[in-house]
């Protein structure tokens, strides 16, 4: 993962161009990817395609001198994202509405967008800003905005059943890190995860530009997203902080419930009720849609100082983050897979578990005693409409010993699936 964040930091990518295919094409070398196109122009719902755009090159001097106080070769966050170009000799006081700075972050280069209201500028830090003297300056800013297409990548690997779930990804941000190339990074190493063994779930893994990116795909793939029954936006998941999940608008869907366990079962993380504001999970969740699609971050955006500045490089994500966030990622699938209904086969009465062994033929890393209770709950509450995730809520048992315990009384014949 962190080869890849490495590979991927220097590229100037936005919501479209060669950023974005540069960026695919690296992800592709790991990972089967198609890549779906729309052409400039095109109408998904309330929005257009817009054109594709270029950065070749940036600089701010003073006027008569080659000296360059900014440069975009420096960092491509030097450049106003989707900036139209311009090359002038202006004042300070001309220049200043077009210099964009942290004043409470004086030593970092914030990251700014203007992708649909053409505009120029440059940003620096507060401390560059204020070290300029009055005169004259020369500003130039080579970009290119031509036709070309919205382009995403979509890695499906199917399973024994139509049922989907939704992973996604924005691909859409320049060099920064954990806001998110670590998002990219994780969710590329956990489709190599998920294709390695068999599937009862179908998994869909987007790598898309930010809102264009989803509207494009949900506006242009109404049977794949009517099959999703469960999905999870990932994003900033290199930094230290502690986890926090963000709800689907639903509020109990099952990715809701699943990750509540499961956070719960590690004693970590918060959860946060949903709003209509964050990533892409507002265009999965918007009424046409509803989708039961949540978020997973660690640090939450805009609620960490390094977030959308040049503070959020190589040095502020950790292997150590990227890991743990994989390891959850990983126990996510694992129990969307288990996660089932099941009917009790002997509901006269509690069967009994002893003479067929079921006690002592658990052993491991699973504790026993949470696997014994675990028959009694899964028994009682195995009706056909309570899943495992229910389950395992209510009885405050963790989720694996539940799932570890419908496994074994599914061996001996003691569930059925419901009709």
């Amino acid at each position: 993962m962190r080869q890849l964040i490495e590979a991927l930091y220097p590229i100037c990518r936005s919501i479209t161009g060669p950023g974005v295919r540069a960026t695919l094409d690296l992800i592709g070398q790991q990972i089967d990817l198609d890549r779906p196109k729309l052409p400039t122009g095109t109408r998904i719902h309330d929005w257009t395609v817009p054109q594709e755009w270029e950065l070749t090159g940036a600089y701010l001097s003073h006027a008569g001198d080659d000296t360059r106080i900014v440069d975009a070769a420096e960092s491509n966050l030097h450049v106003v994202n989707f900036s139209t170009s311009v090359d002038a000799v202006m004042s300070l006081e001309e220049l200043r509405p077009h210099l964009h700075t942290l004043p409470d972050r004086p030593d970092c280069v914030p990251y700014r967008t203007s992708y649909y209201h053409p505009a120029w500028g440059l940003c620096l830090t507060d401390n560059q800003l204020n070290g300029l003297a009055e005169g004259d300056y020369r500003v130039r800013i080579d970009t290119h905005h031509r036709d070309g297409f919205l382009e995403w990548g979509e890695c499906t690997i199917e399973g024994s059943t139509r049922e989907t779930v939704l992973l996604t990804t924005h691909i859409c941000h320049p060099s920064l890190a954990n806001d998110n190339l670590s998002g990219i990074a994780v969710l590329t190493a956990l489709a190599k995860f998920i294709a390695s063994a068999p599937r009862r779930l179908t998994y869909k893994l987007l790598f898309i530009p930010g809102t264009i990116g989803s509207i494009g795909w949900l506006a242009t793939n109404p049977e794949a997203a009517a099959a999703v029954t469960a999905g999870l936006v990932i994003t900033g998941l290199g930094d230290t902080s502690d986890f926090t999940y963000k709800r689907s608008q639903q509020g109990d869907a099952t990715i809701d419930r699943v990750l509540e366990v499961l956070l719960r079962d590690r004693g970590q993380g918060q959860l946060i009720d949903f709003t209509p504001y964050g990533y892409d999970e507002r265009q999965f969740c918007s009424p046409g849609y509803n989708m039961g699609v949540g978020r997973l971050t660690r640090g939450v955006h805009g609620e960490y100082p390094e977030y959308h500045t040049s503070a959020d490089n190589l040095g502020f994500i950790q292997d150590e983050a990227l890991a743990e966030s994989l390891e959850l990622l990983t126990e996510v699938v694992e129990s969307l897979e288990s996660n089932r209904r099941y009917v009790n086969l002997a509901p006269y009465g509690e069967p009994q578990l002893g003479k067929r062994g079921i006690y002592s033929s658990v052993g491991g890393a699973i504790d026993q005693k949470s696997v014994e209770m675990g028959y009694l709950w899964v028994l009682n509450q195995s009706d056909g409409l309570t899943d495992l995730c229910a389950i395992a809520s209510r009885s405050g048992l963790a989720y694996s010993a539940v799932a570890t315990a419908a496994d074994r009384l599914k061996d001996h014949d003691l569930l059925g699936d419901p009709k």
